[in-house]
């Protein structure tokens, strides 16, 4: 797509620099430390920062700690981050050391609160979040291990999957219990966003 407005993302005027900053420093880093797909540069504001808008919107009427799961190059946690909603109290655990440099890189040039714990997943004490999300991190059953790990009793949990996320589901089933639903993606034709509630080992 163009360059989009901030009525068309419907955000804020300031919201939209600090997304504009966002894009600035992911095209000047990604082709050094692999933060998203050259082949995706182009097109940033549809497949990633309109991807990660929707999370945030699936994430309405919820409210409590949000933790971002192998945030990579921050999608869709900084993004989270960057429309500095003051429920979210935002956290990002990337293990990769550059990708964390990246990720406080721009917290600091856009002001944007958050904390960014530069971990392995498995080996970060349990967040107790009450909203945790993921992107492109882990087939489902691998990633309901994280999920179980780091997200509070009560709290709910937004991944996003692509077209095989039928037999993911299936196959997660298998080890897991867990209520959940799929909103349709509005970026990719057959993805979904999951929201998985009350998970536990079967």
């Amino acid at each position: 797509m163009s360059q989009p407005s901030a009525a068309s993302l419907n955000v804020s005027r300031e919201t939209f620099e600090r997304l504009e900053h966002y894009v600035a420093l992911l095209r000047k880093w990604s082709p050094k430390i692999n933060l998203v797909s050259r082949a995706t540069l182009d097109d940033v504001w549809d497949r990633h920062i309109r991807d990660s808008l929707q999370v945030f919107d699936a994430a309405e009427g919820l409210a409590g700690p949000w933790l971002d799961l192998g945030t990579g190059g921050g999608l869709p946690g900084l993004v989270v981050a960057l429309l500095q909603k003051q429920e979210f109290s935002v956290t990002l655990i990337e293990s990769d050391q550059r990708k964390a440099a990246f990720l406080r890189t721009v917290l600091r040039e856009t002001e944007t609160q958050a904390k960014v714990i530069a971990d392995r997943i498995e080996a970060t004490p349990p967040q107790a979040a009450a909203i945790l999300s993921a992107r492109a991190l882990a087939p489902l059953p691998q990633l309901l291990t994280f999920v179980d790990r780091h997200l509070a009793p009560g709290g709910t949990a937004l991944l996003l999957k692509g077209i095989t996320w039928e037999n993911e589901l299936t196959e997660a089933q298998k080890s897991f219990s867990f209520h959940w639903d799929a909103i349709r993606s509005c970026t990719q034709e057959g993805a979904v966003i999951l929201r998985i509630r009350e998970i536990s080992r079967v």
